[in-house]
């Protein structure tokens, strides 16, 4: 037995709020929505996915966001990225430097920590 892989990313989201992660998952991130499940649909929240790349978001009644805890997600064009991200007025905080990666912080809509990173050339 082995575990292989990450299937998706499950992140809190408040309640009614899809049409703020669609600005900034698919229009900002360029991460595509996808339909969830019919069976699924009516628990509110929303699912981004690009071939293995899947970040789902769940409603959480009384919804808290994760600051610490995040998912890092490989950037090509992190520069090109940041700039869209601040020209929309979403925060970036500089990462700690770490061996090989350019990195950055940003937070969703409703405060979920995000890290970009870009592996040097």
């Amino acid at each position: 037995m082995q575990i292989t892989r990450i299937d998706h990313v499950q992140l809190a989201m408040p309640p009614g709020r899809e049409s703020d992660a669609v600005d900034f998952y698919e229009a900002l991130l360029e991460i595509p929505q996808v339909p969830k499940p019919p069976h699924l649909a009516g628990r509110g929240g929303c699912w981004f996915e690009r071939g293995d790349l899947k970040i789902h978001l769940g409603v959480e009644p009384d919804f808290q966001p994760a600051q610490k805890a995040h998912p890092a997600l490989v950037v090509q064009g992190l520069a090109e990225l940041l700039a869209r991200l601040r020209a929309n007025s979403v925060p970036v905080r500089a990462g700690e430097p770490l061996d090989g990666v350019d990195h950055a912080y940003v937070e969703d809509p409703f405060g979920n920590r995000i890290e970009l990173l870009e592996p040097r050339r």
